[in-house]
């Protein structure tokens, strides 16, 4: 089996595949800027793995489990938006024509909010309860924990945090299945998004309002310079302001997983220690907080979990964990 899980993120979308989960297939970044202008970039790299059984993502925001080739124009404007110009969206809607045209091996993944695991209540009012790649950040959540403390996949828990480069979320996991989740645009403010935004707000915005809101009014925003990640170190109301805010999602999702294994963390921002030791130090009094381990050494955590989510969906070794997951309720 070769298989390719697509992480559309922000600042880079990564690709990471293995052949019958033992060789390495690719392993890599690219720039979403660069996506944006020559979408080809990644189609070529796809496009010298071939033959490929199975291909998962990107899938924006997330629907049920489809292949490509079923995907309707509707389909992708539930993804993601089709108005704007927000480099990461535009570089998702040319790379999902082309391969469409390529007829390529595509499966697009569901968001949290798709999921049958999580109950209806809990989706009022709700759209973005962590979108597709958060989902595939789980995956590798559970394959971890499972691998890590020699559990089954059903018997995995805990509350993983997911700090991108642009989108903080939070999602709770008991028993291998996702039950409830704060999504990047709906909570926790990240480095470029300020999270959940006041309906008081919202009203008083300028109108049209157009995507491109939810990429303002983070960490960056905050500090109010052009500064990156790592810059962070220097700006302690910042950090209190991270921190803060991820442990009050933490702490919410404790209402619905009652006493979760551990708090799994991930993302670009993690890979900075101060930020991790922040993490540690706010949510360790809950539970142990565990940094995840990636199957990669370049690609992010959500595409080392597409990687998990396409072997399952081939009836692979990870079969039982995206059945337990629901990814193949509809």
């Amino acid at each position: 089996m070769r298989v390719v899980g697509i992480d559309p993120g922000t600042y880079s979308f990564d690709l990471f595949g293995m052949e019958d989960d033992r060789k390495i297939i690719i392993d890599e970044s690219i720039k979403t800027t660069d996506i944006f202008k020559h979408p080809h970039i990644l189609l070529d790299r796809l496009e010298r793995l071939i033959p490929l059984d199975i291909i998962v993502g990107p899938s924006g925001y997330g629907i049920p489990l489809k292949k490509i080739m079923n995907a309707t124009a509707e389909d992708i404007g539930k993804m993601i938006p089709l108005d704007t110009q927000v480099a990461v969206n535009e570089g998702i809607k040319s790379l999902l024509l082309e391969m469409k045209q390529k007829e390529m091996p595509v499966y697009f993944t569901p968001g949290v909010i798709h999921l049958k695991t999580v109950p209806p209540y809990r989706k009022w009012n709700k759209f973005d309860m962590g979108t597709a790649d958060k989902v595939c950040c789980v995956a590798l959540g559970i394959r971890e924990q499972s691998e890590r403390l020699n559990i089954l996949f059903n018997k995995t828990s805990f509350i993983y945090v997911e700090l991108g480069y642009g989108f903080t979320a939070v999602i709770a996991v008991e028993g291998g299945k996702i039950i409830d989740g704060i999504g990047g645009t709906n909570g926790s403010i990240g480095f470029l998004g300020g999270g959940g935004m006041d309906a008081e707000i919202a009203i008083r915005l300028k109108h049209p309002v157009t995507q491109e809101i939810v990429f303002k009014g983070g960490l960056k925003d905050f500090v109010g310079r052009d500064i990156e990640p790592e810059d962070l170190a220097n700006f302690k109301q910042a950090l209190l302001l991270l921190g803060e805010n991820i442990e009050k999602d933490v702490t919410s999702m404790l209402i619905s997983v009652n006493h979760p294994g551990e708090i799994i963390i991930s993302g670009r921002l993690t890979n900075y220690d101060f930020i991790s030791d922040v993490l540690t130090n706010r949510l360790g009094k809950y539970t142990p907080v565990v940094k995840v381990k990636k199957l990669s050494r370049i690609a992010k955590e959500a595409a080392c979990g597409a990687y998990i989510i396409g072997e399952g969906l081939l009836e692979g070794k990870y079969y039982e964990l995206v059945r337990n997951l629901g990814i193949l309720d509809g």
